[in-house]
């Protein structure tokens, strides 16, 4: 088997509440559940039964504005408890018994943190095209690679490249196109490389040091989640329409081309 170097690893990224901030890493142990403490935990929108999910900012509009973070080092073993600050600076942690009673008062909701997700679980997304129609907000099923009662959109880890950071801002300069906006797991430094670089890396497998073997499945479609306001940077519209829109692609798994950035 011939191998090609396209790049080196530059940043790592965990998100230990679901549709909530996160946190960047030094290191990581990535296991087939993703790196370790990546989503383990959800809220659950009590009334609907539904994850909560940034993805319909109509009805979750300040999920951006919550941070999560561990309390200490995650293991295998054992997962500390989480810490999760709010919009106004107070830091609620995970292990308190009043836990979902403030994080409902917060977010305006009734709503519960859950580390199972029930079977069949699904999140409500937002079309911002559709706005005023009868399928401007849809429910989509979660976990479809990844395994049963986990949280992930899709699959267990997102991958993204600087080639394709550095080609959105080409295609739509006035954007601020950072990492963050992507909410990716791994992000490669593909040096001088150009265009969407991992669009060719589906089917294949990628390559991490001695012991990490990812395959590559499919492009990661992308919504309205990457346009969302996160700290400092603003809501814009346009990433997605003059950005992210240049690159409609084959997903293998919705079986149609779509929107995407990054694998």
């Amino acid at each position: 088997m011939s191998l090609e170097s396209v790049g080196i690893l530059a940043t790592a990224w965990r998100y230990p509440v679901k549709s909530m901030l996160g946190e960047e890493l030094n290191a990581s142990r990535i296991t087939v559940h993703g790196l370790l403490g990546d989503r383990t935990v959800a809220l659950m929108d009590t009334e609907t039964g539904k994850i909560v999910s940034a993805k319909n900012p109509t009805k979750w509009p300040d999920l951006f504005s919550f941070r999560a973070a561990y309390a200490g080092n995650p293991m295998e073993e054992s997962l500390p408890s989480i810490v999760v600050t709010l919009p106004d600076g107070r830091r609620l942690n995970s292990d308190e018994p009043d836990i979902d009673q403030q994080l409902s008062t917060a977010l305006g909701r009734s709503v519960r943190l859950t580390q199972s997700s029930p079977q069949k679980a699904s999140l409500e997304q937002y079309w911002p095209e559709h706005a005023g129609t009868e399928q401007d907000v849809t429910a989509e099923v979660i976990a479809g690679d990844a395994p049963a009662g986990s949280f992930f959109d899709y699959s267990t880890i997102h991958l993204l490249t600087t080639a394709t950071i550095n080609q959105l801002h080409e295609s739509y300069p006035q954007g601020r196109f950072e990492v963050r906006r992507f909410r990716p797991n791994l992000v490669v430094d593909t040096g001088a490389a150009r265009g969407f670089v991992e669009n060719h890396w589906v089917g294949k497998v990628l390559c991490l040091g001695e012991q990490v073997r990812l395959q590559i499945t499919d492009p990661c479609p992308r919504c309205v989640m990457t346009t969302l306001a996160q700290g400092d940077l603003p809501k814009d519209p346009e990433i997605y329409r003059r950005g992210i829109m240049h690159n409609n692609v084959p997903v293998p798994f919705a079986g149609k081309s779509l929107p995407s950035v990054g694998v």
